[in-house]
């Protein structure tokens, strides 16, 4: 019987033909018609070469091969992107092959055979949904993008220079080649301050995982149709946005303004300074003042108009006012409180799971991919698109932010339509909150601390045609000091009673330095953590450390290696490790903020766990950043809206988040000062 874990070499070094070595010790033992044609009259001779020095030869079977014409029509040298509907569709295709055979051992023979014909990143996209979903490999550990494909990630010289190193220099006395802190753009841009947010390597991570969980389109439509996907698609990057608006505030910049005038040009340039090592060329620029053009890009298969994007939004806009959306029988589909914005995240993001997308089209992905073809619209100079077309390199760019922030304020057109929360639904009756803090032991209580940090990440899985051994990068990254959460709950019952503690950050005043309005306020409310609590009746006091975040996944998961630091074989942790690989990066949890201080407001609430819960054995599943990216397999771990109780605008006397609050709730002033110092660590 094949091990399944030998899948997991197929990521390996993905420019290398398959027979040659992978991992530390392995090759595949190749049936004839497996090798490719430029390779088949010497197949014996090179299986050969390559598999004398090899401890494991790893026997693949012949076996009859799915038909791959789909697959096969993306170019091995192409760039591959989810938001072109073709390549959507051929992904979908490859999906089904593999999610089809019925064995491991047949899955390792189609995938292997494929995998050297196929497009690179089309592969290892398909290949890792497909472990994801399928019953028989859900517990293996993909690799992160970042090993396979280094640039993605990265400056172009730092890949150079990892060469040089890896060829001149033994294993053992390699030194980690630092990767540039600002290379993209220099200080006379105001937007490079941003760079270490948009360009983090755990951020774009999140973003290309979360995407391997929730696909946007697959044969096997269960892939696809996850408990409230839709919502999670909209609440995902509302939160991004409101967490990059948090650090615009920590640099002096006021808050995204959102692309809403399709026909404005685009301010920001962006010069992403990475080549591909697939396609061989760079990644194109985006300059200033570009200006949205009609695509007719035969290659891609793509003829739109500018005008269909704006059409699809006046149609979305038109269904929200009209509370319903038209499905493709002609049947009114409601907008309602509950299942209306799940409704609208399929709609908008355009997933197979939309209810018309005839009518409605593909807003959200083709918003993408009008950005990043905006300097060769018609193939003109035979350009493929910049950064806005992939999204694992996508939230590099500061248009992501723009779109992402014209694309969140269609959901916030519904979500204004909804009957804002009354004193009801926001009160736990005889549960209230009587203190709260932060604190850590480097700082004063209710100061949070960030600064500096310097980490490596091991590149060799991903270094084709060099030799083996470790090679590392080292990035400098956002951090900050742990802390932990104090709070006083008092149960005036007289029973013991379960509550959802609710954790939010957000901005105390405006970019103009006025206290902020609600209504603005809730938008830019940042979830920092969200658990369950036992009340005995009385006095409660809960702690609760920043590392245990509902929303975060620890630094060494973000990066984690495969090959070491693995999960004992066959524990639950190793079954529950590759799905938490989605989360946002813990790194990354606390805004920068500023040297004098950001001044913030942390809100938490105690809502009734009676209210929240969802009837459903938990049991076995992953409970790390479920607020982001859900628990597999099972439904999501709240009844309520995701973002409550920020969801909605308030009742009607309410101006400011002090006269939003119920007896459960608090709020207490905190600080985010920045260090600029830095520090070192190894993953």
């Amino acid at each position: 019987m094949a091990n399944k874990k030998n899948l997991l070499l197929l990521f390996d070094r993905p420019n290398e033909p398959i027979f040659v070595q992978k991992g530390k010790d392995a090759v595949f033992d190749l049936p004839e018609k497996f090798l490719t044609d430029r390779y088949s009259s010497i197949g014996e001779l090179l299986q050969n070469r390559f598999g004398e020095q090899a401890e494991r030869r790893i026997p693949v079977k012949d076996i009859s091969i799915p038909d791959l014409r789909i697959p096969l029509s993306l170019a091995r040298d192409a760039q591959f992107s989810l938001f072109i509907p073709a390549h959507r569709r051929i992904a979908g295709r490859l999906i089904d092959i593999f999610m089809g055979v019925h064995s491991i051992g047949d899955l390792q023979s189609v995938a292997v055979y494929a995998r050297d014909r196929l497009n690179p990143y089309l592969f290892n996209y398909a290949l890792s949904v497909a472990l994801l979903h399928r019953k028989d490999t859900k517990g293996l550990n993909i690799p992160s993008i970042v090993q396979s494909f280094p640039c993605k990630f990265m400056d172009s010289r730092v890949l150079r220079q990892i060469r040089e190193e890896v060829f001149i220099v033994p294993e053992g006395s390699r030194m980690p080649i630092i990767i540039p802190s600002d290379y993209s753009a220099s200080d006379l841009d105001p937007e490079h301050r941003l760079w270490y947010f948009r360009e983090d390597l755990g951020i774009n991570l999140h973003h290309w995982h979360w995407h391997l969980v929730y696909p946007f389109e697959a044969g096997d439509r269960g892939i696809v149709n996850k408990d409230r996907r839709g919502e999670l698609f909209y609440y995902m990057h509302e939160q991004i946005l409101a967490r990059y608006n948090l650090e615009r505030f920590s640099n002096n910049l006021a808050r995204v303004l959102r692309f809403n005038n399709l026909r404005d040009p685009i301010e920001e340039a962006y010069f992403p300074k990475m080549d591909s090592l697939v396609a061989s060329r760079s990644w194109p620029p985006r300059f200033k003042d570009t200006k949205l053009s009609d695509l007719n890009r035969p290659v891609d298969q793509i003829q739109l108009d500018v005008s269909d994007l704006e059409r699809w939004s006046d149609r979305i806009f038109s269904a929200i006012a009209q509370g319903f959306v038209t499905d493709e029988s002609g049947n009114q589909v409601p907008l309602d409180e509950v299942r209306g914005i799940d409704i609208l995240g399929n709609l908008i993001e355009s997933s197979i799971l939309s209810p018309n997308q005839s009518l409605y089209g593909d807003l959200h992905n083709m918003g993408h991919v009008f950005i990043s073809y905006s300097h060769d619209p018609d193939h003109s100079y035979l350009e493929s698109f910049g950064v806005m077309g992939d999204s694992t390199t996508s939230m590099r760019d500061p248009a992501f932010y723009r779109w992402h922030a014209y694309i969140d304020s269609i959901f916030q057109e519904h979500k204004t339509r909804l009957t804002p929360y009354s004193l009801f639904e926001l009160n736990y009756t005889d549960v209230s909150i009587t203190g709260v803090q932060v604190s850590s032991k480097q700082c004063k209580a209710n100061v949070l601390q960030t600064f500096w940090q310097q980490s490596d990440v091991d590149l060799s899985r991903g270094m084709d045609f060099v030799p083996r051994g470790d090679v590392f990068a080292r990035f400098t990254h956002l951090q900050h000091i742990p802390f932990t959460y104090t709070i006083n709950i008092n149960n005036h019952g007289g029973a013991q009673r379960y509550g959802t503690v609710r954790i939010f950050l957000g901005p105390k005043r405006d970019e103009t330095h006025k206290e902020m309005l609600f209504k603005d306020q809730r938008l830019l409310m940042v979830e920092l953590d969200k658990f369950v609590v036992s009340l005995n009746p009385g006095q409660n006091t809960i702690r609760r450390r920043s590392s245990e975040s509902s929303v975060t996944i620890p630094f060494e998961q973000t990066f984690r290696n495969v090959d070491k630091n693995r999960p004992g074989e066959g524990s639950p942790e190793e079954l529950e490790f590759n799905f938490c690989g989605c989360g946002w990066p813990d790194h990354m949890l606390i805004p920068k903020g500023l040297p004098d201080g950001l001044c913030c407001e942390l809100f938490v609430m105690v809502s009734d766990y009676d209210q929240d819960r969802i009837d459903e054995p938990s049991g076995g599943a992953c409970k790390d950043a479920p607020s982001y990216c859900g628990l597999r397999d099972r439904r999501y771990p709240d009844r309520r809206a995701m973002g409550y109780p920020f969801d909605r605008l308030a009742r009607s006397d309410v101006d400011n988040l002090a006269q939003f609050l119920t007896p459960n709730m608090s709020v207490v002033d905190v600080v985010v000062r920045h260090d600029k110092g830095t520090e070192k660590q190894k993953c």
